[in-house]
């Protein structure tokens, strides 16, 4: 076998539906920069520790280096040691994979909560096909985001930056959402609690009919 044909046998096989390959870099690590920049992994890529999950556990596992989110409603909180699951002022950034009809969403300043939608914190949307038009990156319920920017069945990176009341939200690099909360701001029934404050992140497990997948997630601490 000669060298290209070595290189290429060891890439690792595209991903269903088209999705790209896995990136240059390691997934689920930090390069030296990135370190030097202050990024912390959450999730190690092998299993779910330093996470729970609230009514139906069974909808999260971890396979090939990915958080695999699919069954019934199921909210996966990050309850690990950095900043002892406590996160202000941060920068989130998770490479997700969403298949046809999937709705999941990252929440942040939320806490643990053992059945149900998140009653506190922010919803940061994914959802590029589902039948709800509040598409991914969008602040759900708050300030919705209605343009799908990437397709299903492709890797793209979500970030979200909170300094104070101030909320920005990318794919990719592309700022979604520019957002910064007023004082005691109007909330519809039901998301009362959803405000800027303090508190942890979770991943959503939305319906059986739902799938998305993550990897690379990492927070770096702001002041």
């Amino acid at each position: 076998m000669n060298r290209r044909l070595l290189l290429l046998s060891l890439l690792p096989a595209a991903t269903a539906f088209g999705a790209d390959p896995m990136p240059a870099d390691a997934p689920n690590t930090l390069t030296a920069a990135e370190r030097a920049a202050g990024w912390q992994l959450l999730f190690d890529g092998r299993s779910l520790d330093g996470w729970r999950a609230s009514d139906a556990p069974g909808s999260f596992s971890v396979k090939d280096g990915m958080i695999v989110v699919r069954g019934p409603r199921s909210h996966l909180f990050y309850v690990g040691p950095v900043a002892n699951h406590d996160f202000r002022n941060f920068e989130l950034k998770l490479d997700v994979m969403t298949f046809p009809q999937a709705n999941s969403g990252v929440y942040f300043h939320t806490r643990w909560q053992e059945v149900g939608w998140p009653s506190v914190g922010y919803e940061v949307q994914v959802n590029n096909s589902h039948s709800d038009t509040s598409r991914t990156g969008g602040l759900w319920g708050i300030k919705d985001f209605e343009p799908v920017v990437v397709p299903d069945g492709r890797w793209f990176t979500l970030t979200t930056r909170v300094e104070g009341k101030h909320v920005v939200t990318l794919i990719d690099g592309k700022t979604i959402v520019d957002y910064t909360e007023e004082p005691n701001p109007p909330r519809p029934k039901g998301l009362e609690q959803r405000l800027i404050g303090s508190g942890t992140f979770a991943l959503q497990g939305h319906d059986p009919g739902s799938e998305v997948h993550y990897r690379n997630i990492k927070v770096r601490l702001l002041p």
